[in-house]
């Protein structure tokens, strides 16, 4: 029998929906069919290539232990829909996921509104950050952020720009300074803007917020990690607090919502909220480790995102022999990826999973050295019983493929 939610997802992934078309007109329209939800909220904007998941689950576990209802747009998800729209970390309910998708959906075409797939997830988001009367909301740009549907606000408390490295190069640009315009174009007027100093685009992001008089902001209380007694630590101004999210790349990140919390006007955020939130903050598959099964996962879809995978690896876990399960999606750089990521004496099992534009065995098996080898859920059980180090790597839709089809893995996410 067919479910609400399962309707709403046939609607998502339609073949009139699953594309992507960038441009305002339409998110712009449907807002106001809704009576621009939007316009009731605070919202802080986040774009760049790799981070902009992270720097939101932080924010967002912040601004909650600190008492605030706090809506989170992210994407993409891992399993189902509604983890891309969330209230004070808690997923939006199949019900009024359901509802949301089927109402305005339905509005779209009684007024000729094509709206792809990301325009009414973000609709309904925007809807329902509205309709429960959201302190405040962090937003996660899916593409870009010029022409994002996200970038329909008008407004923003501030917009975060994390780091910006190559990636959808047939869509943002060839050069890192094309991309950064692309992601400058969140920038609001007068608005703060919130970057690292040693960000790739920082001069393209100062040039745009000069011109809209946004005041650009670097976080001026850095952070340092550190890994002591197998406990992860983060400490900001002489303090030392517990971290969930591994990786060196954290402490980027950490800045920038830290940052963004110290500028955030008439909001409270204690000391104690803040170590709450860091001890407890979750962000799936970013270097996330189970233990269990000595197994990492990790999202690493480009090379930016590969570069700091090894790198974090090399750190946390320097001593192990390393298993690989990896999978892309062609329009990915892979070629350079699995050239950073593996090293020849590591087994590397390469996974054909189900989404229409994955890269397959032979395309990425060229690109690849050392033991290479095919994997489907069968032999990735067997992996888990070994003792060496598993990572888990690539495509956000491959790991979903995995976590869904793989019944050890079903009480990790």
């Amino acid at each position: 029998m067919c479910t609400d939610y399962e309707k709403a997802v046939d609607i998502l992934t339609s073949r009139e929906k699953f594309y992507i078309n960038l441009g305002l007109e339409r998110i712009s329209k449907i807002l106001e069919l809704l009576k621009n939800p939007q316009e009731n909220l605070k919202i802080i904007h986040i774009a760049g290539t790799n981070g902009k998941g992270s720097v939101s689950a932080i924010l967002s576990s912040i601004l909650t232990e600190a008492g605030y209802n706090t809506g989170l747009y992210t994407s993409p998800h891992i399993i189902k829909y509604t983890e891309r729209i969330k209230i004070n970390n808690i997923n939006i309910s199949d019900k009024i996921f359901a509802q949301l998708i089927s109402e305005i959906n339905e509005k779209a075409q009684k007024n000729n509104i094509y709206l792809t797939e990301f325009e009414l997830l973000t609709a309904a988001a925007l809807k329902h950050f509205s309709d429960n009367k959201t302190d405040i909301c962090i937003l996660e740009t899916g593409l870009g952020g010029r022409f994002d549907a996200t970038n329909a606000i008008s407004q923003n408390l501030c917009s975060i720009i994390t780091s910006i490295s190559l990636d959808h190069t047939d869509r943002l640009g060839k050069t890192v300074e094309e991309i950064a315009f692309e992601k400058a174009g969140i920038i609001k007027p007068g608005c703060p803007v919130i970057i690292n100093s040693d960000n790739a685009g920082f001069n393209v992001i100062k040039k745009r917020a000069c011109l809209k008089n946004a005041p650009v902001i670097t976080p001026q209380n850095k952070v340092t990690l550190k890994f002591q007694n197998n406990t992860n630590y983060a400490v900001i101004n002489n303090v030392s607090y517990k971290f969930n999210l591994l990786g060196l790349y954290q402490k980027e990140n950490l800045e920038l919502a830290y940052e963004a919390c110290r500028n955030l006007k008439n909001f409270n955020i204690t000391s104690d909220a803040i170590h709450k939130a860091l001890e407890k903050v979750f962000w799936p598959c970013r270097l996330q480790y189970i233990e269990k099964y000595n197994l990492i996962l990790d999202g690493a879809h480009n090379p930016g995102g590969a570069e700091v995978l090894k790198e974090s690896l090399d750190y946390y876990f320097s001593d192990k022999k390393r298993i690989w399960i990896y999978g892309s999606l062609k329009n990915k750089d892979y070629q350079s990826s699995v050239k950073i990521l593996f090293n020849k004496k590591d087994e590397v099992y390469l996974y054909d999973f189900k989404h229409p534009n994955h890269a397959s065995f032979d395309e990425l098996s060229k690109n690849t050295e050392g033991k290479i080898y095919t994997a489907d859920t069968q032999q990735i059980r067997k992996l888990l019983t070994r003792s060496e180090l598993k990572i888990i790597a690539g495509s956000i839709y491959m790991l979903g493929e995995i976590l869904k089809n793989i019944t050890e893995l079903d009480n990790i996410y």
